[in-house]
């Protein structure tokens, strides 16, 4: 198809010497990668009407011949591979005799090499509990000859498996293993509870209190290793993460590894997977899970300038599917199918819906999985998605559209951008620790969960954003502290509750009656009265949610009360109904 007025701008720099012509004809655009990003957006028809009309003509001329890229043809497996091959279940296979529920099973196998058995080999597992629970897991080809199936197993006792591939060496092999219970701090899987919150699959409640670190997987070893100890001493339980390396502002250096054979200068082998890569991003998958952290796995990014967000349909499915395949066994996966999914050109709705239907049906394990915006929401009403991965929708305004939200989409909302504490030029990252911690607050009183992000200027242009390495912000501890309010208050979460005439000014979550938790953000009283229904008596604890303290008021109250306050920003007041026998206080020994 030649080049028109409605060709995506981003076809256009996409094929090789179209490319050439448009930076000779407009040589400002070459190098300037964070820009064309938002230009590849545009149309033809847009662009060229920016242009002077000499350098227009000049431009459409040198572009009539070309002919924008066909789409790469299916990539599937072969059903006529390895006919010549070794008997069928022949090959060599090692799996333990014991897992732990909610642990990783590996079964390991070597098979054929020949062709490209990424491609080529289709390769599964069924697994049989013996009162009947069935389920398949996919498996994935690690080079050199080696396969792999993972699987967590959901429920104790004893499990056989089965293996189906089109590959005879590897088909039809059999055996078994017992699942012992889990080791302590294995509480499984997060999953969503009571349509709004989160509950790991035991039963125990998990609060996410995110941090974002797009690109802290394609440093070098030193760095992602004070990563891991920062996090290990942070409040933080879930991490958003990129599997692909970042190009953005601050994000200049070339990884250490490639998710690809290949290069940048003679291009990449989409079909052809580097295993190293993959082991490296797993290894740093499992030390988050050894931290209790929730690894919020981002699929695609359009921050790119390798082309792994432009690689077209086939090639994006084989790659789904392959991260699917080896991560789904992982308990404390989330998948995050895009970070700014309307940035990425190449991409439309239907090619969204159609990848996130690959990944819910090759994870047996039903991971949570969502989509981010940049601007437009996606229909967070589509039934494969568990919760609302959500940026900001206004410089100002943020947390405060949680309760529409909830009630919008009737799912958990995890405000997974609400701009970042730093200092950095623009806008979504030089808001202060006051303002980081206020928005947290702002969302958890109405029923959701907001995240944190870190961007302050660094002299190796280190930011926590992306890069990792260390905290450096007045947020964290601040909110470490809202986590523990958060986890002493009621066993079914908080959500938005109705408001009083007199009540019209301030937020209030908790449950009806008996927990209510009332923050006041920038406004700054000097007192309050409280009118609560007759005959409940309360406990009040006024809470500074900057200096981190609780102070119990020394009498219980009831009916219509003054409390006073200090006049200062950023107090909370929660009120405990006296029989519900109310939790011990936070500790107090917080820093920062």
């Amino acid at each position: 198809m030649i080049f028109g007025d409605q060709t995506k701008l981003g076809h256009v720099l996409k094929h090789k010497e179209a490319r050439a012509v448009l930076f000779r004809q407009d040589p400002g655009l070459e190098g300037q990668d964070y820009v064309l990003q938002f230009k590849k957006m545009m149309t033809l028809g847009d662009y060229l009407a920016s242009l002077p009309e000499s350098a227009r003509a000049a431009l459409l001329r040198e572009l009539s011949p070309l002919q924008e890229q066909s789409e790469s043809a299916s990539l599937e497996s072969r059903a006529d591979y390895d006919v010549d091959g070794p008997g069928r279940a022949t090959a060599s296979a090692a799996w333990p005799s014991t897992a732990e529920r909610w642990g990783v099973f590996e079964l390991s196998l070597d098979g054929p090499d020949h062709g490209n058995p990424y491609v080529d080999v289709a390769l599964a597992a069924e697994f049989t509990h013996a009162e009947g629970a069935a389920a398949t897991a996919q498996g994935f080809y690690d080079g050199a000859g080696r396969y792999y199936v993972r699987f967590m197993p959901e429920q104790e006792g004893e499990w056989t498996f089965r293996t189906r591939s089109n590959a005879r060496s590897l088909d039809n092999l059999r055996g078994g293993f017992t699942v012992t219970a889990p080791a302590a701090g294995n509480h499984g899987p997060v999953r969503v509870k009571d349509r709004f919150h989160f509950a790991y699959a035991d039963g125990t409640r998990y609060i996410p209190v995110g941090t974002t670190c797009y690109a802290w997987t394609h440093q070098e070893e030193a760095l992602e290793e004070q990563t891991l100890e920062t996090l290990a001493s942070s409040p933080f339980n879930k991490l958003r993460m990129c599997v692909f390396p970042k190009a953005y502002l601050y994000n200049a250096n070339e990884p250490p590894r490639y998710p690809y054979e290949g290069s940048l200068e003679e291009g990449w082998d989409y079909t052809r997977f580097q295993p190293a890569f993959f082991r490296h991003l797993e290894q740093r998958i499992a030390q988050l899970g050894e931290l209790g952290i929730e690894a919020d796995l981002i699929l695609f990014h359009a921050y790119d300038r390798w082309g792994f967000s432009e690689m077209g349909a086939a090639t994006d499915d084989l790659y789904v599917r392959y991260v699917t395949a080896r991560l789904s066994a992982y308990r404390h996966i989330w998948w995050s199918m895009a970070n700014e999914y309307d940035l990425m050109w190449d991409k439309e709705t239907e090619d969204w819906e159609r990848m996130a239907s690959l990944v819910t049906s090759a994870d047996p394990h039903g991971h949570l999985i969502s989509i981010h915006n940049c601007n437009p929401f996606y229909d967070y009403s589509r039934p494969w998605i568990t919760h609302c991965s959500v940026q900001r929708q206004d410089v100002y305004r943020t947390a405060e559209y949680t309760d529409e939200w909830r009630q919008r989409w009737g799912k958990p909302i995890v405000l997974d951008e609400c701009a970042y504490e730093g200092n950095v030029e623009t806008g979504w990252g030089n808001i202060s620790g006051e303002e980081m911690t206020r928005r947290c607050w702002e969302g958890a009183v109405r029923g959701g969960y907001v995240g944190h992000g870190e961007t302050y200027l660094h002299p190796e242009d280190i930011l926590w954003w992306s890069k990792g390495g260390e905290l450096h912000g007045t947020s964290p501890a601040r909110i470490g502290f809202l986590r523990g309010i958060l986890e002493e208050g009621p066993e079914s979460g908080i959500g938005p509750l109705p408001k009083s005439v007199m009540d019209w000014d301030v937020p209030i979550g908790g449950v009806a009656d008996s927990y209510l938790l009332y923050y006041f953000g920038f406004n700054r009283p000097s007192f309050r009265v409280f009118t609560m229904k007759p005959g409940v008596r309360y406990t009040v604890d006024v809470i500074d949610t900057w200096n981190m303290t609780i102070e119990r008021q020394p009498v219980e109250y009831e009916g219509s009360f003054r409390i006073d306050l200090p006049g200062r920003e950023y107090m909370a007041v929660r009120l405990i109904r006296v029989d519900q026998a109310p939790r011990p206080n936070i500790p107090l020994d917080k820093e920062n």
